[in-house]
């Protein structure tokens, strides 16, 4: 909270950049999972009509996912809170080393900011209700490695169900809806997953 908080970043956007700019160099060459994988397979073959997610990691978009709703932003970009210009991710990097402070900055001269949701921000509007719309018409809510008591996505099962349709809960660990959920599958993601798609056939 005392980081990643947008106040900590228009106060200092030095020690703001210190701590957000080696985690998201840490991510740079991570690569998607088979989880990740077996998602883009869903929705190839029509079983699947988009991903919802709170990751800001570009990893879903890496693996291929073409519906994407990024609930929280992503990683892969940065922009300007003044002029609104809009950076890619790499580009930032470059601009963070160039900079004394360690701070990206705008051609303007104003410090960027990731595109990520950072506490005392409110969730982007577009992607909320993206989200909405999908659970309201959803057959079957996929859950996968959530704890489901973030909000407002924790709400988005409720929806499911409230419009009549089903939810199957795949992660570790107990969760509010699991009374509630067609399926609950506690083990590892990509084991869970791996057995959800050989038995629909999908399996390499």
């Amino acid at each position: 909270m005392e980081v990643a908080h947008i106040d900590a970043f228009h106060r200092d956007p030095a020690r703001f950049w210190s701590f957000y700019g080696e985690r998201f160099h840490s991510l740079e060459d991570k690569l998607p999972n088979r989880a990740h994988e077996l998602l883009v397979e869903l929705e190839r073959v029509g079983m699947l009509d988009a991903v919802i997610t709170q990751n800001i990691d570009q990893l879903h978009a890496r693996a291929g996912s073409r519906e994407l709703v990024e609930v929280h932003g992503t990683i892969a970009h940065s922009f300007c809170l003044q002029c609104t210009t809009r950076y890619p991710l790499a580009d930032v990097r470059v601009r963070q080393s160039a900079d004394e402070r360690g701070v990206p900055r705008c051609d303007c001269g104003e410090p960027l900011k990731p595109g990520v949701v950072l506490f005392g921000e409110y969730l982007p509007m577009e992607a909320l209700v993206a989200a909405e719309r999908l659970a309201l018409t959803a057959d079957l809510m996929l859950c996968i490695g959530s704890s489901l008591e973030v909000y407002p996505v924790a709400d988005l099962p409720a929806s499911t169900l409230a419009a009549g349709g089903q939810i199957a809960i795949v992660t570790q660990g107990r969760t509010p809806f699991d009374s509630r959920a067609t399926v609950v599958m506690n083990g590892d993601v990509v084991d869970e997953l791996e057995a959800v798609a050989a038995a629909l056939g999908l399996g390499p």
